[in-house]
Formats: C-alpha cells, sequence, structure tokens
C-alpha cells in the first residue's frame, strides 16, 4: 500500500510578553516556523509595593539567543507604554530592524540620547497606506485617531489569515488638529477578509462613546474667556493635541506660551521639527520671560497633573518654582484624568492651589480632557467593521480584556474564537480555530532599577552595599501635623557611620539642619505632603553630612505627626 503524507495545518504563534492583564508594557510576538516580528516595546511605572524601582520592562527571555530569527519591530506609536523599553532592550534583541512614523522615531531617537553607550538606532520610517514585508509577513499601515499624532493600525497578512492590530484608538468625527476617522480606509481592510482582530481594550469598561476633542475645545476656550490672571494648565508630556489647543487659545486670547516639564519640552521641539505643532513666532517663550509679562498675558503649560512629587505643577503649588507664584484669580487647569493609585496625591495638590485662591478645573467638572481609547461603543463598532472570524482583546487590565470579549460575543462573534490571554501565553491561531498552549513563554516583571535590568536582587545589593560602606543614619522628627513646626529636638540612630558620643558637634548641626529642612519645606503650604518633606530631609541631609565627613550613610528619615 502507498504511504500517506502525513500533513501538518499552517499555523502562526501569538505572543504577548506584556500589556494584557495590565495598561503598559505592551510587547507581542508574532511567529512563523521560528521567524519573529515584534510589535512595540513598551514601559509600566512600577507599583506602590517596589520601591526603587524605576520602570518595568518586558521579559525576552523567549528571544534569548535567537536574535537571527528576529525579522524586525514596528512601532504603533509614541507613547512610552509602546516605546518606552527599547533603550533596555534593544542591545540584547542585537539592534533589530526598525519601523516607526516619523513622530514616535522622532521620540525614540531623542530618548536614546539619554542612553550614551548604545549604539545610534537606525529607523525605517512608516506612514499611513505603506506596506512593508518581512519574512513570511507584510504588514500594512493605516492611521488611527488617538491622542498623539502619527498613531498607526497594523493589517498583518500571515501566511494563515490576515491580523488586524488596532493600536491604542478612537473614533473621533471631529478632531482637531488632526483628520477624523477614514471609516472607508476601515471598510476597505474588512473587505480584503480578517482572520483576527487584536483590539485596544483600555476603555472597555467605559459606556457610550468617547469625547470628541472638539467638545475639549470649545469647554478650554470658555475657560480662556473667562481667565483674567496667569493660566497654569498641567497635562500629560505626550498629549501633543492638547498642548496645541492651548497655544491656538493662547494666541486668540493674546498670551505668550511657555512649555516646562523636561517630557513635555523634548516632545514639543520633536513636534515642532516636524511641524506636529504650530505657533506665531514670539508666541512660545522661555519660562524665565514669565515674570517680565503682565498676568492676563501668561499661560503656562506644564506636567504635574498626576501630582508627581517633582513635576512642575507641584513644585508650583509648593512655592519653589522660580518663575510664577500663584495669585488670587489665577486658573489652573488639569487637562487630564487621574491615573489609578495617584487620587490622594492629586487631590492634595487641588486643595493647595484652593488654597491659594486659583480657580482650579478638572476633568470632573467639565468635559476639558478626554480619553484617547475608544469606549464601549466604538470597541463595538469597530468589531462590526472588521466582520473578523476570530477576537482577541490587547491592552487592559484583565477586567477590561474579559469586558471586551463580552462585546464580541453580544456582536456575534462564537465564544470558542474568542482568545482572552494573558501575559506568557502562546496563542495557536489557524485557519480554523485560535487556542492558548499548554506552554508559557517567561512573561515575569523585569525590573530597571538605574543601577541594573532584570534583576531585582541589585536593589538589594545597591542597599547592603551602602550599608557595609557608610552605614545607616535615622533621624526621627515630631512634627505638629497642623503647622508643620518640629516639637523638641530630633532623636538620631547611627549604625555603622560614627560614633554617637565623639560626635556632638556633627550631632547637633545635623539636627539643627533637619528642624532647618523641615520648616522650610512646610512653612509656605497648609495641606503638607509629608512624602515630599521626607525626600528633601533625605536628599539635603545626605549632602550635608557627606560635606562634613565625605561619607553618604544610607538616610532613612523618621516624620512622626502630632
Amino acid at each position: 500500500m502507498p504511504k500517506t503524507k502525513k500533513t501538518t495545518e499552517t499555523f502562526i504563534k501569538i505572543i504577548p510578553l506584556g500589556g494584557l492583564g495590565e495598561v503598559g508594557r505592551n510587547m507581542t510576538l508574532f511567529e512563523y516556523k521560528k521567524k519573529v516580528l515584534i510589535v512595540d516595546m513598551g514601559l509600566r511605572l512600577p507599583e506602590e509595593d517596589m520601591p526603587g524601582i524605576d520602570y518595568i520592562i518586558p521579559n525576552i527571555d523567549y528571544l534569548k539567543g535567537r536574535h537571527e530569527d528576529i525579522l524586525g519591530a514596528v512601532f504603533t506609536h509614541g507613547h512610552y507604554d509602546h516605546i518606552g523599553a527599547v533603550p533596555y532592550l534593544i542591545e540584547k534583541l542585537r539592534y533589530p530592524r526598525l519601523f516607526a512614523s516619523p513622530l514616535t522615531k522622532g521620540i525614540i531617537i531623542r530618548r536614546q540620547q539619554d542612553f550614551p553607550h548604545l549604539k545610534k538606532l537606525q529607523i525605517e520610517e512608516v506612514r499611513d497606506g505603506d506596506t512593508i514585508r518581512l519574512g513570511p509577513f507584510t504588514i500594512e499601515f493605516f492611521k488611527q485617531n488617538h491622542n498623539i499624532s502619527d498613531n498607526l493600525g497594523l493589517l498583518i497578512h500571515s501566511p494563515v489569515g490576515n491580523i488586524v492590530h488596532t493600536s491604542d484608538f478612537k473614533f473621533d468625527p471631529d478632531p482637531v488638529y488632526d483628520s477624523p476617522t477614514d471609516f472607508n480606509r476601515l471598510g476597505s481592510i474588512a473587505r480584503k477578509g480578517v482572520l483576527l482582530l487584536m483590539s485596544d481594550s483600555t476603555g472597555a469598561e467605559e459606556e457610550g462613546h468617547s469625547l470628541s476633542e472638539r467638545v475639549i475645545m470649545e469647554n478650554l476656550d470658555k475657560i480662556f474667556a473667562e481667565s483674567k490672571g496667569k493660566i497654569v494648565a498641567a497635562t500629560f508630556g505626550s498629549l501633543i493635541h492638547r498642548i496645541q489647543q492651548l497655544i491656538a487659545l493662547s494666541e486668540k486670547y493674546g498670551r505668550k506660551v511657555a512649555i516646562d516639564g523636561y517630557t513635555m519640552r523634548t516632545n514639543v521641539e520633536i513636534c515642532k521639527k516636524l511641524g506636529y505643532i504650530k505657533s506665531k513666532k514670539g508666541t512660545i517663550i522661555n519660562p524665565k520671560r514669565l515674570k517680565n509679562l503682565p498676568n492676563n498675558k501668561i499661560t503656562l503649560v506644564c506636567t504635574g497633573a498626576q501630582g508627581e512629587e517633582q513635576a512642575i505643577l507641584m513644585r508650583i503649588a509648593n512655592k519653589e518654582y522660580p518663575y510664577l507664584e500663584i495669585e488670587p484669580g489665577d486658573t489652573v487647569i488639569f487637562s487630564s484624568s487621574v491615573v489609578p493609585g495617584n487620587e490622594r496625591t492629586v487631590q492634595r495638590l487641588k486643595d493647595e492651589l484652593y488654597r491659594q485662591k486659583a480657580k482650579v478645573y478638572h476633568y470632573k467638572m467639565m468635559d476639558i480632557h478626554a480619553s484617547g481609547h475608544a469606549h464601549r461603543e466604538e470597541l463595538r463598532q469597530m468589531i462590526e467593521i472588521m466582520k473578523p472570524k476570530f477576537f482577541m482583546p490587547i491592552h487592559g487590565q484583565f477586567s477590561m480584556l474579559v469586558n471586551h470579549a463580552e462585546i464580541a460575543k453580544n456582536v456575534g462573534i462564537p465564544e470558542e474564537n474568542i482568545v482572552v490571554a494573558e501575559n506568557g501565553n502562546i496563542i495557536r491561531l489557524t485557519q480554523k480555530k485560535i487556542y492558548i498552549e499548554k506552554e508559557k513563554a517567561p512573561s515575569n516583571y523585569v525590573m530597571v532599577d538605574g543601577l541594573g535590568v532584570g534583576d531585582v536582587s541589585e536593589v538589594v545589593l545597591r542597599d547592603r552595599q551602602a550599608l557595609a560602606k557608610d552605614g545607616i543614619f535615622v533621624i526621627i522628627a515630631v512634627v505638629n501635623s497642623q503647622t508643620g513646626k518640629v516639637i523638641g529636638s530630633p532623636d538620631i540612630i547611627s549604625r555603622g557611620f560614627v560614633y554617637l558620643r565623639k560626635s556632638k558637634n556633627l550631632l547637633a548641626q545635623t539636627r539643627k539642619k533637619t528642624v532647618s529642612i523641615i520648616h522650610k519645606a512646610t512653612g509656605k503650604s497648609k495641606a503638607i505632603n509629608w512624602a515630599y518633606v521626607k525626600d528633601r530631609i533625605k536628599n539635603q541631609l545626605g549632602d550635608f553630612l557627606f560635606e562634613k565627613t565625605k561619607k553618604r550613610p544610607m538616610i532613612l528619615p523618621v516624620v512622626i505627626e502630632v
């Protein structure tokens, strides 16, 4: 009898290394016969119980020793949760081919300059409508509305069928400084046949339709029309369209604009060169010039809407910003939603600004911030347009993924054709089915702690080295929580630093210095940020002790409020 040939069904693997079950750290692999396409390399910020950690990045152990299998990496847009891990991963990946839109490319290359030990990146530009071929994958790029320019969705032609990766998106029928969603383009993609739709889930728990930027513009216009004093507008450093709106409104009402905050200044500089931010000559000024202008001619656009300790708005609230102070009648705009976990800090910041008699506007009072992510109505519409055979929610906490899957089921996609995956899952996709394999890829957190990448023990090692070299210095101050004044004299515990009985003069100076630091940090504010106070003690006392002893112990400030 003749032997029959054993046939195997063609399949590709999809491996999310981040972005599922979390917001941020987005990175996904598409693999066919060992050849790998990478989409995005993002980071996320640390959780509250991760002291000493700067960022969390994807684990790429799955690709260890396989750099020759990597076809290239494509980036959807320029937010750090999609590009922020590049400096930490690119060397380990042996510098594969990189593809990004002009603005995304500009942000990646500018950030790479902060890592001078790395090679200069070569990034190939792609735009809406462009097509590239990487091994068995052909990728078409299509424009998607978001809250940053040059955001691109992906149509990936694979050996098993067409995969649509939406990127972060929203449907905005009337955006400002951008073109509306091109539904004809989306329809033409759908007509090619969509085997799998991978769709952004960040807004899957929000009912209705996301706000249009046009509504935001109209409400901001009302604020500008009514404001008689200085205007301070805080938003995300990457929210380019909002920054452009604030510049245009300032020009309309005869105001000069200062931009401050490292990330924001950097992004604005890149966008001006690329033409994504436009302003009249002389509109944008150096913040140093603010002191020389009348209040009704000033707009400061800055970072700090999340209450970050070192950001510009917090420095303004603490009266530590050298170029501007809040006075009665000034306007402060929080043009951003509150990131979960920052609620208390933002509330304290708002309270302090109210105490300084500012008029404060935030998104719960009126629509002055719009999410860049589609809400449930838009997510449903995307599925109805694409008519995919299979569906996989991406980008979001697990509850968001589950809610997005429910939308797909309600639209009519069979439950067995929907995969709710988590980081590290290996999803096998064929023309006939989709499922999660038993095998998993490493996807645990990789910590960046400023000293090392990928080994959290380096945080412990750093502490042990500091203790072994210079010891530990604990300063304990009892403080009146209402006035911020120190009660009595601070207590000192020193181990491995100086012998207390022989260092009475130094300790007396240290106690005096500590009282001065606390009074200076709390004297101008009724709503005291104790985390900020402790940080000031730690930094300034560290400098003082080093100046006196040439040793820098680990300083642990303890502030007891009574």
